[in-house]
């Protein structure tokens, strides 16, 4: 049976999830709310509907709370359950373009660097995501990339 990939962007709004499997997108969806009230639901009916072998989330830069609670989660069910989990960029899921932070900040990248800069134009914040796990760059490690301080 082909490895199934759960991918959680909790950066998005309204929440997003695909489920890959053999590396092949077969599905993505979206979840009205707050991830606070999304995400352990949606998690629930995955585990039992989907059983993925292993589950990926957006890592930041992005939504400091909707990353949290995902990583927490992630963690409590790779503790409890065995599954692996890892990371991506929300980067790789724009084209690389600048991300919402706060306010008129947001967050470009330069080449490998993260910086924080003012813009003048709204920028949409869209995501999508990749047909194959292989166009996908995992991030080192999977924890949260936190870019400001906590508010």
């Amino acid at each position: 049976m082909p490895k199934r990939t759960l991918l959680i962007n909790p950066v998005a709004s309204p929440l997003q999830f695909a489920l890959y499997e053999g590396g092949e997108l077969q599905r993505s969806w979206e979840r009205d709310g707050y991830a606070s009230e999304v995400l352990l639901p949606e998690l629930d009916r995955l585990l039992r509907e989907e059983r993925p072998d292993e589950i990926l989330y957006v890592n930041g830069p992005g939504s400091q709370m909707g990353i949290k609670l995902t990583y927490i989660a992630l963690e409590t069910l790779r503790l409890l359950r065995g599954i692996p989990f890892g990371a991506v960029s929300a980067f790789a899921l724009n084209g690389g373009r600048p991300l919402k932070a706060m306010g008129r900040l947001y967050f470009v990248k330069e080449k490998e660097t993260i910086i924080t800069q003012p813009l003048e134009e709204t920028i949409v914040q869209e995501f999508s995501f990749p047909s194959s796990l292989e166009a996908l760059e995992r991030e080192p490690g999977n924890r949260p990339d936190y870019r400001l301080p906590a508010v």
